[in-house]
């Protein structure tokens, strides 16, 4: 199955990436599909939907900051957000092993644009994982689990200060205020969402941006 062009609006951000993000929505449109990581339905919407959608994060992200993306799957939001931000340290992470050759094909591939990026194989969770990431800034993800469990998994890895920067969907958000309480008893402040990537059109969406609170 082709790749769908690149709209108007993924210039202004991924700019001299382009031609690598061009590449990367060619792979998740081929091998992505064929290794089961992206469904033949999602190939006509890659851009707006998965690519640009997670390029919106850049917004919610400070400058120079340490990143890590727990739960990779095909590399969304971190590949995007990398792509659309060089100034950041990119550490992605999954567990299954098919996913974890996908995302180091995908990164060899985007040659020296991701040349400092990290491909780390285990569960964000794991003492094997929280040890060899270290502590970040910012840690991202893609509807990977509830908030309240993500925020269990990912601790080790949140130091006071760290944030998290979750995409969610419309359900999550409604959910979101009878979370706090929980969220705030895992030691996480400033809980809110985020509109993010307005000027994308379709692309536009929502994160929602929490901080590890002192200990």
């Amino acid at each position: 199955m082709s790749a769908p062009v690149a709209p108007p609006a993924a210039e202004a951000v991924f700019g001299e990436a382009l031609p690598l993000a061009c590449r990367y929505v060619e792979r998740l449109a081929t091998d992505g599909v064929t290794r089961g990581l992206i469904g033949p339905r999602e190939v006509p919407r890659l851009w707006e939907r998965h690519v640009l959608n997670s390029a919106a994060v850049a917004e919610a992200v400070p400058s120079g900051a340490r990143v890590v993306d727990v739960g990779s799957g095909a590399g969304l939001p971190g590949i995007p957000l990398g792509l659309a931000r060089p100034d950041l340290g990119l550490t992605l992470v999954e567990p299954m092993a098919r996913r974890v050759e996908f995302l180091e094909e995908a990164v060899s591939e985007l040659g020296a644009a991701a040349s400092s990026w990290r491909v780390v194989r285990g569960r964000a969770e794991d003492r094997s994982v929280v040890s060899t990431v270290g502590p970040v800034d910012v840690v991202t993800a893609r509807a990977v689990a509830p908030l309240p469990r993500l925020v269990a998994w990912c601790r080790g890895l949140l130091r006071p200060g760290s944030q998290l920067v979750a995409l969610v969907g419309a359900r999550a958000l409604e959910e979101l205020p009878s979370l706090l309480p929980e969220l705030h008893a895992a030691g996480m402040r400033d809980v809110e969402p985020r509109a993010v990537g307005a000027s994308f059109g379709e692309a536009a969406t929502t994160v929602v941006v929490m901080t590890r609170g002192a200990r």
